[in-house]
């Protein structure tokens, strides 16, 4: 966990039951992490690919504006997918420490939540089972890696589409919309993503799209590790997995927590000392299914089973996982991002 030096307010462990929820939660976040952790993870874009492939695909991801459109859905066969059925089953990277999107259950020791009834879908349309899938549990600052390296065949884990993504990924279409949002304890005096951050101390997790949205305007917020991506990176302000910003907080190591306020909303469900600050989010990101780069046989394919898994309206397999999982903390939301295509 932690290696920085204590600080006031240490020790003091919001929700989670003192001293036994800390261990519940480190053992948790240790556990589950079947992929080595590193800072300095990311291949070369376009790994696996022809120069051809990798050149066009840069390019237009250099004139992206408009990241969520995606190959147009087909059922058809390719390499990739040839290559799972080959196999039996679907190996998908996924998250085990987000509570309603994919998170291990205490009770049962199964996998359940939003992002693994896609996952499941996913492999009920390619092996004709919706159990044939290898779970394997990677950090954030791991997504990209573990694609490239042929690690997974997907991850479905609230991971947004943009375009930096785009120069080392493939993405389907969009299954969901979010946006970044501020975490913080109720008590509080942080109002949102704005001037109240000045001074304190700020969480992310490395890799992600509130790193990045900090980088760019931090209000005068301290949101870095000293010597962070190296050996000696404390993982204090900048950490690997969402979870750990979490514990982090309700020690009284930061001030606040920066992550999509879909992650956030089952965060403030595990521990009702905090909350989200701020009326809505500061940004809107979409949630897509990675591969790795020029699978394109397999993003079409992705792109089919999402365009079933969103039909029938609010009897639709997408809505009945929405309702399961997410209403309660993300009320309001009458249906699926509606699916955009790419017409190059």
């Amino acid at each position: 966990m932690s290696r920085s030096k204590d600080r006031p307010g240490r020790g003091r462990l919001r929700g989670w039951g003192g001293v036994t929820g800390m261990a519940v939660a480190c053992a948790v976040t240790a556990a589950v992490t079947l992929l080595p952790l590193a800072h300095h993870s990311v291949g070369p874009a376009g790994a696996g690919t022809s120069g051809g492939v990798a050149t066009a695909d840069r390019a237009r991801a250099e004139a992206c504006t408009e990241p969520e459109a995606s190959l147009p859905a087909s059922g058809d066969d390719g390499p990739n997918i040839d290559k799972i059925k080959e196999r039996g089953k679907l190996i998908a990277g996924v998250d085990q420490n987000s509570f309603r999107w994919g998170y291990r259950n205490p009770e049962s020791g199964d996998l359940e939540g939003f992002d693994i009834d896609l996952v499941r879908a996913i492999a009920d349309d390619l092996l004709g089972d919706p159990d044939a899938v290898i779970f394997r549990a990677i950090p954030t600052n791991q997504r990209i890696a573990a694609l490239e390296n042929d690690r997974v065949d997907v991850v479905v884990r609230t991971m947004t589409i943009n375009c930096k993504r785009l120069e080392q990924v493939s993405f389907s279409t969009a299954y969901f919309q979010a946006g970044q949002q501020v975490l913080a304890p109720k008590e509080s005096p942080i109002t949102g993503y704005d001037s109240s951050l000045k001074g304190k101390r700020v969480c992310s997790a490395e890799g992600s799209t509130a790193y990045e949205a900090l980088e760019k305007k931090s209000f005068g917020a301290l949101y870095k590790d000293d010597f962070d991506g190296t050996e000696r990176d404390p993982d204090l302000l900048t950490v690997p997995n969402q979870l750990d910003c979490l514990v982090r907080l309700q020690l009284g190591e930061v001030d606040a927590v920066v992550t999509d306020n879909a992650l956030a909303a089952g965060q403030a469900a595990q521990d009702p000392a905090v909350e989200l600050k701020g009326k809505d989010p500061f940004t809107t990101e979409y949630y897509g299914v990675a591969t790795k780069k020029g699978s394109d046989d397999l993003v079409a394919r992705v792109n089919k089973v999402l365009v079933d898994y969103r039909a029938g309206g609010k009897d639709s397999a997408w809505m009945r996982s929405y309702e399961k999982w997410l209403a309660t903390g993300l009320p309001g939301i009458t249906a699926p991002p509606a699916p955009k295509y790419r017409t190059d």
